[in-house]
């Protein structure tokens, strides 16, 4: 299958479209990260998603949608926190699980009696939705556990002549994942934390938000991941992941005594600490947590592209973006976490 990236032309938009509407998968841009679209009412089309990334059938999808409209034939109900949630922060990076109608199929929520539903707020992803005409299931557009794709090249890289077509709108915004958040019970849950920080679910709902299982620590054996990106090892690179926390003095002597015993180390680190690194290669986190985000998929394949075979990144606490920046940076390391 020859694949090909094209920009978001009408053509194109039309095109890919028709691809969804026909059972075929696409890769499209969204402001957090490009997604593996199909059809979320074909059965077989969302397996073809779990068969192109090599992604266990136990990890449920995100359905995406163009318009409220199209709710009715996803979710049974639309619980009231759900609502407010979706007043609040939709369109945008902010996915809510609620309970399913029996329209989209147990394929695409790996056989869950609820589902996953997005909005994006990103235009390219809307038109295409709204042109076909259908919700869209998409999981991030990588090989399964591998960092996620932040540009239309990450996923040719990852998917090439696996699928026909990659609608390139360039580097995602966000950086990271939606936020997900279970709405079926009385109170919200966080299962994955995103650019809607949970300080700022708290603030729309005027009550606090606890914290799913899985979000900071590996799930248990046979535990069932009620949300995509709760698996224990993920969005790794080739290159073994370290997590080094603490005192900033602790932290850059640590890693610099470290990498001294390492192949081809290098660091991911915040710009201002770059000079703490001197000799050793830095992949640059940013300035803020949330240039942290957006950089950190990117500069894990970076990682790789270059021949490291260590990566020593250092953590964030746990305010705003920065709980979505340890998730993810976490799993990567495979929860291989130093705390100093």
């Amino acid at each position: 299958m020859l694949t090909e990236v094209l920009p978001p032309s009408e053509e194109t938009i039309n095109k890919a479209a028709e691809i969804l509407q026909n059972g075929g998968l696409i890769g499209l841009p969204t402001e957090t990260v490009y997604g593996l679209g199909c059809d979320a009412r074909n059965a077989q089309a969302c397996l073809s998603v779990f068969a192109a990334k090599g992604r266990p059938a136990d990890n449920p999808l995100i359905v995406h949608i163009s318009n409220l409209s199209m709710l009715s034939d996803i979710v049974s109900e639309i619980p009231s926190k759900a609502k407010i949630l979706m007043d609040a922060f939709w369109p945008g990076p902010l996915t809510i699980i609620m309970p399913k109608c029996d329209k989209i199929p147990k394929e695409a929520t790996a056989n869950l009696d609820t589902v996953a539903v997005r909005f994006p707020v990103h235009p390219v992803a809307m038109a295409i939705i709204e042109k076909a005409g259908l919700p869209v299931a998409a999981p991030s557009a990588n090989l399964s556990g591998r960092p996620s794709t932040t540009t239309a090249e990450h996923v040719f890289r990852d998917l090439n002549g696996k699928i026909p077509l990659i609608v390139d709108g360039g580097a995602c915004q966000v950086g990271l994942e939606s936020t997900v958040v279970d709405a079926t019970k009385e109170n919200i849950v966080l299962l994955r934390p995103g650019g809607i920080t949970r300080e700022m679910l708290e603030e729309a709902l005027g009550e606090p938000v606890a914290l799913g299982k899985g979000v900071m620590e590996p799930l248990k054996d046979g535990e069932k991941a009620l949300s995509p990106g709760l698996l224990h090892k993920h969005y790794a690179p080739k290159a073994e992941v370290k997590v080094i926390l603490g005192e900033e003095s602790k932290r850059c002597a640590f890693i610099r005594e470290e990498a001294k015993n390492c192949a081809r180390p290098c660091v991911l680190c915040m710009e201002q600490n770059r000079e703490n690194f001197e000799g050793i290669p830095v992949l640059s986190a940013g300035n803020t947590p949330e240039e942290y985000a957006h950089n950190l998929f990117a500069a894990l394949r970076q990682a790789d592209d270059l021949g490291y075979t260590q990566v020593f990144a250092e953590g964030l606490d746990l305010s705003g973006v920065g709980l979505a920046v340890m998730n993810r940076v976490e799993r990567a390391a495979g929860f291989h976490v130093i705390t100093l």
